[in-house]
């Protein structure tokens, strides 16, 4: 048997069912002994057929006649690629055995194998009861905080919007009917007619194939069959339509299809095209408006209005031919809808470029709270907390970072281009016709042509043609087509033009040509590749300095202090390459900007920010029976001697924080790391935490979401705000999920004191500590660098009145190694940079620029600023730093300054100097150094007085600042004032002018106001 014709007779034996016998549709037969039954249904098929036909006064066998007389058109090869091959005879013996009761002795029909195909094409049959409760998948709409648009979440090819079928309007709806399904009302499922109609029209008209098939059996193509082009799917389509047709009602089953349906620029189901082509919802749309979009379903690309527009028209009118045929229009109305306008907006180009690895994390959010599979898994509205500018201005300032580190560390490489429109080029210039010539101007006529001089046709469309703009080049038509491999990258794409010996040329999105430097992929460019840059104007013209993608990774985060909202999260470098998100998804190790909890332990223990701790070398005995010792050390290797509990925060000593667990928070080193632990997990850093020393040096990895919750809740005075980033979810107007506003939770194991001063000390970190580099923004900026042993990971933690910024710089490890940034790389030279232009970026989109508060209401009563000399931390009668002091709330001060290190122990360990003087720096210049072991004099730096005060900044020396933690950083490089014999500015604002003082080396017991 012909095996078209076994594929047409299982397909036959498909409709024979679902229009004879609907409720009781088989999709299995047996081969051997179900042959009869076949040959039964298919007859019985025949003769509804021709019923049907019949009441519509159509002759079937002249139907069917009139196709068969011309063979070529079903054998020759024009015919339908389906039809190539079928016997003409064998077709017309077959419809004479089943459809006029003939018992012909060369029947071509083999009931064994028809059944064999329909077997293995009804396998798996898909339920009609899945697409009765299926939820198409839809586009939600993100807003941002200001609920302004930020972004699209949809699957592929499922950007739709989702509408109940009874807001879509009656003229809409019988649009679609009359276009597509006329019968729509009236068949159940499969439209025989209309079926046998495409099939003999296919036969006579070798064109465009048709498919017969009703808005049910569309429905089940895309939503549930799929939309290959064989039997089999036809097959499996009629019978699931069939189905389909039993469970649902005829609204149910046009809203499935109207919501489903592609209809062109990006658009799925009837809303989100109305809005794409329109700009409005559906329930505005216009008769032509209506029409149009009717039309679309037989093509979308064939009869797009933006490529095709008279075919749009042509089909448009079909559409308001048929609605006047129905009656639901009038003559009238036709006619002005058919002369009306197709009124497009413009498409919209723009494409989504930031934000990915948040809307990611909104995806979350919704799973988890509000109880939807995914934000694609319909149409819905989340309103975020993000703050859309300063999200790309973050994204931005973390790519910059980074390769400015690599091009710095010399780390860079060039892999190739982004892309190369080479091929795009050529097809564009291929299909652009040359221009016409211009026609010499007539002699004797010049300016304005007089009103005798009669212009003939080609002179006039020459005209015109010169008074057009100038078409773009085909460079800049190619490029402003290409798709981005990098589409969150903020540096501009460049086209290279020319690679002469002279200036690399390329050119802009905008049509402007630049020179490039094309630094570490000179002589590698070729034409027509695309390359980032970074645009600089001068007097040579707009240039350009060539950006690669860097091997390195980062993330960055902003967090609201008082709500816990995020209002940018950036989780690498690009989206495209990465989508591990590293603020939500990885733990890394914190290095410093963990030694905050052990200071604050120590302050909540009853240490003041002067009392001195030895910067030198200590052990600290096992933790239990079986625990090593742990004798940690500084970056530099050795130590400064005594310094203030604030100066080795400041400067970020290790063996400052060690010596911390000896006697400063607990009798004990085991219970004060106990004491320190218990902090972490209160205030959420950790769900649990390992007993060993190095921990508090960060040595356990930390999530940098969790991290930024404890700065802020430091911002905070101890209350710890829950961070996210999901405002509400509705759907179909109904609210799914809303955030409830919570206030921060207080961390209890240390109080509002005890915070406060641990705030105004990391202030002193970015004044003239490990975050100098911040010292212009100190007023306003307080915060902790970290670097991880051998400098893999570099971090800023930074926080203002209203927000805490994070930032990350380290090599990702998935693979095992753990890569260094390299010598110097720490979180002072890597990550305060970012995070500075992170914290511009911020005031410039709305956060408030502040100083930093003083304590609260709560906590002042406890608190006493007192003037200390910035080193010692003794205390002066006038000038000096203002340190913040906790008393009892009746005015007393526990004077904690020697507790860890006794008089004696200072006395044993004054400098042996005469007369006491300290000469003999390496550059001759006159040094000298208090008892402390820390410079004074011509080479020491200035300093600020009140930490709160408007005053100047501190200068910077040459030489990068650098965070040198996690093992501390040089004591030298301060920027604190000599004192004596300077004129300062004192707490009250008023200048004060100090005589010289002589010093007794042998002085020890601090500054007596008497003296």
């Amino acid at each position: 048997m012909n095996a078209i014709l076994i594929k047409l007779f299982a397909t036959a034996l498909t409709l024979s069912q679902v229009t004879t016998r609907p409720d009781a549709v088989r999709t299995q037969f047996d081969p051997a002994t179900d042959g009869p039954e076949v040959v039964r249904l298919l007859r019985d098929g025949c003769a509804h057929m021709r019923k049907a036909f019949d009441i519509e006064d159509i002759n079937l066998d002249e139907l069917i006649t009139t196709a068969m007389e011309d063979p070529s058109s079903v054998a020759g090869p024009s015919a339908p690629k389906i039809l190539h091959g079928l016997d003409l005879n064998e077709l017309n013996t077959s419809y004479k055995q089943f459809c006029k009761a003939e018992n012909p002795p060369n029947s071509p029909f083999d009931a064994k194998a028809v059944i064999e195909f329909y077997d293995n094409a009804t396998k798996d049959l898909p339920s009609a009861e899945a697409l009765r409760d299926k939820a198409l998948p839809g586009m939600t709409r993100i807003l941002d905080g200001a609920g302004k648009p930020f972004a699209e979440a949809s699957e592929p090819n499922g950007r739709r919007i989702v509408v109940p079928i009874t807001t879509v309007p009656t003229l809409v709806q019988k649009a679609f009917i009359a276009a597509e399904d006329k019968r729509f009302e009236s068949h159940h499922g499969i439209d025989e007619r209309g079926v046998i109609r495409a099939f003999i029209g296919n036969l006579a008209s070798p064109g465009r194939p048709a498919g017969g098939s009703t808005i049910t059996q569309q429905v089940v193509k895309n939503l549930s069959v799929g939309d290959d082009v064989t039997y089999e799917r036809k097959i499996r389509e009629m019978i699931v339509a069939s189905r389909l047709e039993r469970i649902l009602t005829k609204p149910q089953i046009l809203g499935l299809y109207l919501n489903g349906i592609y209809l062109g620029r990006g658009a799925y189901g009837i809303e989100m095209a109305a809005e794409s082509y329109f700009g409005k919802p559906v329930g505005q749309l216009t008769l032509p408006e209506a029409a149009l979009l009717a039309g679309m379903p037989k093509g979308p690309n064939f009869y797009s209005p933006d490529k095709y527009p008279d075919r749009a028209r042509e089909r448009r009118a079909y559409v308001l031919a048929r609605l006047k045929e129905e009656g639901t229009i009038t003559e009238a109305e036709m006619n002005a809808a058919i002369k009306a306008d197709l009124g497009l907006k413009p498409i919209e180009t723009a494409r989504r470029d930031s934000g990915f690895y948040l809307a990611d994390f909104l995806n979350r959010e919704a799973r988890t709270f509000a109880g939807v599979d995914s934000l694609t898994s319909g149409s819905m509205t989340v309103r975020s907390a993000i703050n859309a500018g300063l999200q790309r201005a973050v994204e931005e300032a973390l790519q910059d970072g980074l390769a400015n580190y690599e091009r710095a560390t010399g780390r860079q490489t060039y892999t190739g281009p982004e892309l190369n429109l080479a091929d795009s080029v050529r097809r564009i210039q291929a299909a652009t016709p040359a221009p016409e010539g211009s026609p010499q101007a007539a002699p004797g006529v010049t300016g304005a042509r007089s009103d005798a001089v009669k212009p003939d046709a080609k002179t006039l469309k020459a005209e015109k043609a010169a008074a057009a703009p100038a078409p773009k080049p085909a460079w800049l038509r190619a490029l402003e087509s290409a798709r981005p491999v990098l589409y969150d990258v903020r540096w501009p794409m460049a086209v290279v033009l020319e690679t002469g010996r002279g200036a690399v040329r390329v050119g802009l999105a905008d049509g402007r040509i630049a020179s490039l430097d094309p630094g570490i992929a000179r002589g590698r460019l070729q034409p027509y590749d695309v390359v980032r840059v970074k645009l600089s104007g001068g007097k040579g013209g707009l240039r350009a300095q060539i950006r690669v993608r860097p091997t390195v990774q980062g993330a960055a985060l902003v967090l609201e202090n008082q709500t816990g909202r995020i209002l940018a999260m950036a989780g690498g470098f690009s989206y495209p390459l990465s989508q591990l998100n590293r603020v939500t998804q990885t733990v890394r190790q914190p290095g410093s900007t963990l030694k905050p909890l052990t200071y604050l332990a120590a302050l909540n223990a009853g240490l003041q920010p002067n009392t001195l701790v030895l910067d030198s070398p200590v052990t600290l005995p096992p933790i239990g029976a079986a625990g090593d010792s742990w004798s940690p050390k500084n970056y530099e290797g050795g130590g400064s001697g005594p310094t203030t509990l604030r100066r080795g925060l400041e400067f970020s000593k290790n063996l400052v924080t060690a010596r911390l667990l000896q006697g400063g928070i607990a009798p004990k080193a085991p219970a004060s790391l106990k004491r320190v632990c218990d902090i972490a997990l209160e205030a959420q850093i950790y769900a649990e935490c390992e007993p060993y020393y190095p921990f508090v040096l960060g040595a356990q990895p930390v999530r940098m979401l969790d991290l930024a919750g404890f700065y802020a809740a430091v911002a905070n005075e101890g209350a710890r705000p829950a961070p996210y980033a999901l405002e509400s979810v509705e759907r179909d107007g109904k609210a799914l999920y809303t955030h409830a506003a919570r206030e921060p939770v207080r961390i209890g194991s240390a109080d509002r004191v005890a915070f406060y001063q641990l705030k105004t000390m990391l202030q002193g970190v970015t004044q003239h500590g490990t975050a100098a580099a911040l010292a212009k923004f100190s007023p306003y900026v307080a915060g902790k660098t970290g670097t991880s042993e051998n400098e893999n990971d570099a971090w800023f933690a930074g926080l203002t009145n209203e927000i805490t910024v994070v930032v990350w710089v380290g090599y990702d490890n998935a693979d095992g190694s753990r890569k260094t940034l390299g010598r110097g790389q720490t979180g002072g030279h890597v990550s305060v940079p970012i995070a500075s232009a992170i914290l511009q970026a911020a005031w410039a989109n709305g956060v408030a620029k502040t100083p930093l508060r003083g304590p609260s209401s709560e906590a002042r009563p406890f608190i006493a600023d007192m003037a200390v000399d910035p080193r010692s931390g003794v205390r002066v009668a006038g000038g000096g730093f203002l340190e913040h002091f906790r008393t009892s709330g009746d005015g007393k001060m526990a004077d904690t300054q020697y507790r860890l290190v006794p008089r004696e122990t200072l006395y044993a360990m004054r400098p042996d100097a005469e007369d006491g003087d300290l000469n003999g720096g390496e550059d001759g210049a006159s040094v000298t150094g208090d008892y402390y072991g820390n410079m004074t004099g011509e080479r020491a730096r200035p300093d600020l007085l009140d930490p709160f005060g408007e005053r100047p900044a501190a200068p910077r020396s040459r030489r990068a600042q650098g965070d040198l933690d996690p093992y501390g950083q040089d004591p030298y490089r301060d920027s604190y004032k000599p004192w004596p014999g300077q004129t300062t500015r004192t707490p009250f604002g008023d200048d004060e002018v100090r005589r010289p003082r002589r010093r007794d080396p042998d002085y020890l017991f601090g500054e007596d106001p008497g003296y």
